[in-house]
């Protein structure tokens, strides 16, 4: 199993050593091959994302990627494309010993993650700028598609579509009609759809109603860092980006210029990432032992002081190792 590791700019490279510290806890014996990307490799190299890194994520069987700072947008954004990872998955669990607003929450957002106004199509007008926003149906069915295929096999029996249809009549009218036309092959499943203004809102009035909720790439975006905050913050928080042929796991946090090279960063985010990645690779057991390890260590207050503890980030993935059942 060939993992392709790239650390990237502040608490990345501090966030991944940890996870790897854990992952080398299991019985896996992964190869890992490790690449460079973000600011400090384009202060050396002259550019955030080297053709040599994208060599190694096609030749790996996965990517676990830490964090890119200012040249996030021609990194992470740039290899979302490149790979068609088009699936954008952001789990929303709340975990054990985690002071939060929601102590049982555990839905998952997914975001297309290809096109709207992340294709960075602008220009500039004599009175300001212009940005175009593209939303078609083929990206649409196959983000729904991937909702409804991931409800099932999670155990889960309704999908959400959220978009902004009443206001953006062409383009996210486009995507809920394709929903719909999805929805329609899974008879089993509920499918049901709100506008993104209002979905805000119910997230933090109602957020035990969600269980899968699918959307366009910004509102995706926007969204998953207001879920975030329902269950402790950034800190906790896991993605993937997932294609047909490739896929490259991230926390949601970005590099925390402010705490990098302190030993203070919560690693939980870049750990529950490396299990999404696990069961990718259809390695739920191992998955389920860095949770279950993960879990006891929060409930015995071992953590990092963004959780009250005192612990560094080296230090609570020590504890997180140790708890690894055989």
């Amino acid at each position: 199993m060939k993992i392709a590791v790239i650390p990237g700019d502040g608490i990345g490279k501090e966030v991944m050593e940890a996870a790897l510290h854990v992952l080398k806890g299991l019985d896996l014996d992964p190869e890992f091959l490790y690449a460079e990307a973000g600011d400090e490799c384009l202060e050396k190299t002259g550019t955030a994302l080297p053709d040599e890194t994208i060599e190694i994520i096609g030749e790996a069987d996965s990517t676990l990627f830490g964090a890119a700072g200012e040249s996030a947008a021609d990194v992470i954004v740039k290899l979302r494309r490149e790979f068609d990872l088009f699936a954008n998955l952001r789990p929303v669990k709340s975990l054990p010993g985690v002071p939060c607003l929601y102590p049982d929450l555990d839905f998952v957002i997914v975001r297309e993650n290809t096109e709207d106004l992340y294709v960075g199509d602008e220009e500039f007008t004599a009175d300001g700028a212009v940005a175009r926003r593209v939303i078609t149906r083929s990206a649409s069915r196959r983000i729904s598609r991937f909702a409804f295929d991931y409800a099932k096999r999670e155990g889960w029996s309704r999908v959400t579509a959220v978009h902004k249809a009443n206001v953006l009549k062409k383009t996210d009218g486009v995507f809920r009609e394709e929903f719909y036309r999805v929805a329609s092959d899974y008879p089993e499943m509920e499918a049901e759809d709100y506008y993104v203004d209002a979905t805000a809102m119910y997230l933090i009035t109602q957020p035990q109603e969600f269980q899968v909720l699918v959307t366009t790439n910004l509102f995706g975006d926007i969204l998953s860092d207001e879920a975030a905050g329902l269950i402790g913050g950034l800190g906790l928080a896991p993605s993937a980006n997932i294609g047909e042929k490739n896929a490259i796991f991230e926390p949601v946090h970005g590099s925390a210029p402010q705490i990098a090279g302190k030993n203070i960063a919560n690693p939980t985010a870049m750990i529950l990432t490396t299990t999404l990645m696990l069961k990718h690779l259809n390695k739920t057991q191992e998955a389920q032992k860095i949770q279950k390890a993960l879990e006891k260590t929060l409930e015995e207050g071992l953590v990092t002081p963004d959780l009250g503890g005192s612990l560094g980030t080296m230090e609570m993935a020590a504890e997180i190792a140790k708890r690894i059942e055989g």
